[in-house]
């Protein structure tokens, strides 16, 4: 593959950092701050997403009939990489609408598709269990089928984005008498339905809230609660009992995206810039060999996460088969930004150590906020161990480990 962009990719890339300087100013950023906290999206960033929509970058890839722009997945990728940048938002139509394109009936694409790329519909991924954080074959939230209807018993937790969003992508267990991976289902299940309580979960980045650019520093995460919610059977993706593939599919083409990647490499970027600023500590720490030494070493696995996430674009682009792919890379990159944040740690010394609001803190304490996010890139959207197993059965051919 060719590792370079071409001129009209690197013209793109500087439209719409000019795009980025121009429209997303101090207030749409406040309210896009203020808006994942759950108090509602204001006037100045909803216009800014109408000028986006109006371009659009939010799902330039996908089928224009569906209000994407008909473009290549490698575009795609510049643009979100400079949104995540600049921004901290990640493009397309969010956690769902891929699942929706690939395995959704024609009502449920034309309903959900369009809408999830203007924001209109936002959905938040209701996986995880009190009793199940990544092992998602022992779910056990309930969906019973009662005529036309389906009738929801159970319990979901870190539900990151459910204070504000419009549905929940939300994965039951649909044959009571199924056992691990079979009789799961997938549900489009609308927010605030009659028996359905979202409770916040306030993260240890929400005091001192945690700067922009820092890894998993979202302030808030949520327990769902589904007492007897009903809804009705077309909220069913895909065929009943196969969820588990829908998933599957689903996360392994969640994890393929520039923002994917960024977030275990930023803090590699974080160090390289504050050490080329001036100052008594900068000046020290460039000039040490075996800092520079540790520096090199990181910034070269951030190319491997970084190349990795070429070749997934890659093979998605020529149509070829995507399998393991992204388990490959959700291995690699959240235990690079362990690495990393743990050396960063060791180089910066006490100073990594203070937090937002300390007097002495660098980069307004990213460095510190970055220690309490970056273990929890090893577990979300599925533990380290469990894509390993991924690899290891899909991509190499390997048997079932035995219990």
């Amino acid at each position: 593959m060719n590792f370079t962009f071409t001129p009209e990719e690197e013209r793109l890339r500087t439209e719409v950092r000019a795009f980025l300087v121009e429209h997303f100013t101090d207030e749409v950023r406040a309210e896009n701050a203020a808006g994942k906290r759950g108090e509602g999206w204001g006037e100045a960033i909803r216009d800014f997403f109408e000028k986006v929509n109006q371009k659009r970058w939010f799902a330039w890839s996908w089928p224009t009939e569906f209000g994407g722009g008909g473009g290549d997945r490698t575009a795609q990728f510049v643009i979100e990489e400079e949104f995540y940048r600049y921004t901290g938002i990640t493009l397309g139509g969010g956690t769902g609408a891929p699942s929706i394109l690939m395995f959704g009936t024609a009502a449920q694409k034309e309903e959900f598709v369009p809408r999830s790329i203007k924001r209109e519909i936002i959905f938040c991924q209701g996986y995880s269990e009190p009793g199940c954080g990544t092992d998602l074959a022992g779910i056990r939230c309930r969906a019973k089928r009662v005529g036309d209807k389906y009738i929801i018993t159970g319990q979901k937790i870190y539900t990151t984005n459910a204070q504000n969003a419009t549905h929940i992508y939300l994965m039951v267990r649909t044959d009571p008498d199924s056992v691990r991976h079979r009789g799961l289902s997938i549900l489009l299940v609308p927010m605030g339905m009659p028996g359905m309580t979202v409770r916040p979960l306030w993260t240890v980045q929400n005091d001192p809230p945690a700067p922009f650019g820092t890894t998993y520093g979202e302030e808030r995460t949520n327990e769902v609660f589904f007492d007897d919610v009903e809804v009705p059977v077309s909220c069913l993706l895909g065929e009943e009992g196969g969820g588990w593939e829908v998933a599957r599919r689903g996360l392994n083409l969640d994890r393929v995206g520039a923002w994917r990647y960024l977030i275990s490499v930023m803090r590699d970027e974080d160090i390289v810039n504050w050490l080329h600023t001036d100052g008594e500590l900068q000046n020290e720490l460039r000039n040490d060999p075996q800092v520079r030494d540790k520096i090199a070493e990181m910034w070269t696995e951030a190319e491997v996460c970084r190349l990795m996430t070429m070749r997934s674009i890659s093979i998605e682009q020529r149509g070829g088969k995507f399998t393991y792919e992204g388990s490959a890379e959700k291995v690699f990159a959240p235990e690079h930004s362990v690495r990393a944040t743990e050396a960063y740690s060791q180089i910066l010394g006490p100073f990594a150590q203070l937090m937002q609001g300390s007097p002495e803190a660098i980069e307004k304490g990213i460095f510190a906020h970055n220690i309490l996010g970056a273990y929890q890139s090893t577990i979300n959207h599925g533990s380290v161990q469990v894509m390993r197993d991924q690899v290891a059965r899909i991509g190499l051919g390997l048997p079932r480990a035995a219990k």
